[in-house]
């Protein structure tokens, strides 16, 4: 996230706080101090302020309702019939310092919770019958609330029923397998003895589901309520209670002890957003991003079910110690389930560091891999991505390669100034990436000392995981038509973030309302040279591969309400022209359509549409059974996947070889990565468009 400097901030907020009467601020709590805090510096920072209106209010309804009550498995009918009559009522509420619709929603959702509370133990203290053929529907936005309690309750039957399932299917999957394995010693349980501990585990999970839901304070209550508003301006503006903060900092400093991976949460479900490049995540292998986390475990401990969980909670349950193993359930893009044992460690910054590889295909040619653009200005000698590339670029230019494919995937972002620096090793002095504030004209970033390092044939990899920073400089290389971009649609996010802190901006006789917590806002736009912007659209790759998740919402344009396209002028810059796009293009097509993993990919992909479509799951015990064993005899044919590519290898320079032998878990490390590289069909591919390039 790029910042926006403090003090451009205060002059715009100062109008914010003394805009309030000091009527206002007596006569309202801080709930209502806080809302208009918040309103006003929408209004006033945001770089597209909405128009609070009877629309405003209808949209605010039905995301806070969904984010409510996401399964719809606490508020009936009536409920909501009650909560409607504020649905164009809610952007009045927000002008006048009222809170009728939340207080009632609080009131509601907390009687209904209350209700519920035994259910579970009702429900499961004796067998279910797994023998009618009925089905559960998981999707809460294809179910309707139900108009009685006995209807909700015949759904928390089937749910519970599903959660059983889930836990009994494993558990005899797990005593077939090793019933198969003659070597070992095995005891069988009975179908009896499985199923009592299946719905044991189930009732534990959703008896600390409801523990969670009792620790969810009026302030968490409230906090939710104030980001359903923040959430119709963008999906990157949120407003952060204090202690939600000062979480989100350490999160940022990258001084933890834990997994190592990014998580979101949404509609219930914690899912993982990024693996952090050389965490323990990473090095164990099976976690990716996009697997959703059901259950977490402590070794060899039940684990828990964390569906429907606190973010917060879920997350602290995953965290832990250096040392200590973690156990996650989670549920892979084909709806299989796995369980992940991760050592929780320190996360080693010096794995998210550029570095590069030899790549031999008919040519020799120069990978770098570049998992996100760092930057540390507070220490002397601290790496900056910018001299790291151009480090490795030096190295790669001493090894005589022919070309460079320089990898982007998965590659979030970060400093601004990096890309531009990194930008000037490629293409001569000339604006890199516009950016434009709510008002005034667009500042154009310019490299204005850099000496290109590379001129040779350039391939850069991207795909759904490159964002903000990637983005922009693939876009730049693209509108220069100094490189070819290889790979998939990236993630489309061209804004740019600050926090602003609320207390700052309260007058010192209302003291007494701190702490009030932060917004970060969205207060920037990032444009590429040729005049479009990043936003949604992302860059289109000029070699476009087949992508395992071109169906499913992995991009800024399948989040609430993003923010739309647009375009400025073009910023003044002298295109290469060199490079015979519709050549490599064709060329490349014509190798895809041959190739036996790239046709599995594209078969994944429609597979996976197909498989997330299709969110209702039969009931009977051997139905349910037949389905999950089809899904994982369907998922043996992707193994092929993981095989070496013949007549194609990647190895490490022989300096880095000597520089690192000593440390050998270091060199395995990096041996096993260019293994990997070595069976990597995307790698492959920019290779051969390499080849093609003169």
């Amino acid at each position: 996230m790029n910042m926006i400097h403090q003090k451009m901030i205060k002059p715009v907020l100062l109008f914010i706080v003394i805009s309030f009467s000091s009527f206002t601020l007596y006569q309202f709590g801080k709930n209502q101090l806080l809302l208009e805090m918040l309103m006003s510096a929408l209004d006033q920072a945001h770089y597209s302020p909405l128009k609070i209106d009877d629309e405003f209010s209808e949209k605010a309804f039905t995301l806070y309702l969904k984010r409510l009550d996401t399964n719809k498995k606490f508020l009936l009918k009536e409920d909501v019939d009650a909560l409607a009559q504020y649905k164009q009522r809610i952007d009045d509420e927000i002008q006048n310092g009222n809170l009728d619709f939340y207080n009632l929603s609080v009131k509601l959702i907390a009687q209904r919770i209350k209700e519920k509370e035994n259910w579970s133990k009702e429900i499961l203290s004796k067998p279910l019958d797994y023998s009618v053929d009925e089905e559960y529907q998981t999707d809460g936005e294809k179910t309707s609330y139900a108009n009685t309690i006995s209807e909700l309750k015949m759904e928390w039957t089937k749910m519970l029923k599903y959660q059983v399932l889930t836990r009994l299917d494993e558990a005899l999957t797990n005593q077939e397998k090793a019933k198969e394995k003659k070597d070992t010693v095995f005891i069988e349980k009975s179908f009896d003895s499985l199923e009592v501990d299946a719905r044991r585990k189930t009732l534990k999970a959703n008896e600390d589901w409801f523990k969670r839901l009792s620790k969810f304070t009026s302030k968490d209550r409230y906090s939710a309520y104030l980001n359903t508003i923040t959430g119709l301006y963008d999906p990157h503006t949120e407003y952060f209670a204090p202690k939600e903060k000062k979480k989100f900092d350490q999160s940022m400093s990258g001084q933890f002890e834990g997994i190592g991976a990014r998580l979101q949460a949404k509609d219930g479900i914690l899912k993982v957003s990024e693996i952090i490049v050389g965490s323990p995540s990473f090095k164990q292998g099976e976690l990716k991003a996009g697997d959703e986390i059901h259950k977490v475990a402590q070794g060899t401990n039940d684990p828990i079910d964390i569906t429907n969980m606190d973010m917060d909670d879920a997350i602290d349950l995953i965290k832990g110690k250096k040392g200590t193993e973690v156990r996650l359930t989670v549920k892979k893009p084909d709806a299989s389930f796995q369980v992940i044992a991760i050592i929780r460690d320190v996360i080693e910054m010096e794995e998210t560091y550029a570095k590069s590889a030899i790549l031999t295909n008919k040519k020799k040619l120069g990978y770098i891999y570049l998992p996100m653009f760092y930057a540390d200005f507070t220490r002397n000698g601290a790496h900056r991505c910018s001299d790291d590339i151009k480090k490795e670029i030096e190295k790669l230019k001493k090894e005589n390669v022919e070309g460079i494919v320089l990898d982007l995937r998965d590659n979030g972002g970060g400093s601004l100034q990096e890309v531009v620096e990194m930008a000037g090793l490629f293409i001569p002095k000339g604006p890199m990436v516009q950016v434009k504030g709510k008002t005034g004209e667009p500042n154009i970033m310019e490299n204005k000392y850099s000496k290109v390092v590379w001129d040779g044939p350039l391939a850069v990899l991207v795909n759904h995981g490159s964002a903000s920073a990637s983005e922009i400089l693939a876009a730049a290389i693209q509108d220069y038509k100094r490189g070819i971009i290889v790979g998939t649609q990236s993630y489309g996010k061209g804004t740019v973030q600050s926090f602003l802190d609320l207390d700052q901006y309260v007058l010192p006789q209302f003291d007494s309302m701190r702490p009030l917590g932060s917004v970060k806002l969205t207060m920037q736009k990032f444009y590429r040279v040729n005049g479009g912007a990043t936003q949604l659209k992302g860059v289109m790759p000029d070699v476009s591969l087949p992508d395992p998740y071109a169906f499913l919402e992995v991009g800024e344009k399948d989040m609430d309400y993003p923010m739309p396209w647009d375009e400025i002028s073009k910023a003044m810059y002298q295109e290469f022209k060199t490079i015979s796009y519709d050549k490599l293009k064709k060329a490349s097509n014509e190798r895809v359509k041959q190739s036996a993993a790239f046709k599995l990919i594209d078969a994944e992909a429609k597979e996976l549409k197909a498989k997330k479509d299709d969110t209702k799951y039969n009931l009977k015990l051997d139905k349910y059974r037949a389905e999950l064993k089809a899904w994982r005899e369907q998922n043996k044919k992707y193994d092929g996947l993981k095989l070496d590519i013949k007549g194609f290898n990647a190895n490490l320079m022989l300096f880095d070889k000597q520089r690192i032998e000593a440390d050998s878990t270091k060199l395995n490390r990096e041996i096993k990565w260019t293994k990997n590289i070595s069976k990597d069909n995307y790698i492959f591919e920019a290779s051969n468009v390499l080849n093609d390039m003169k």
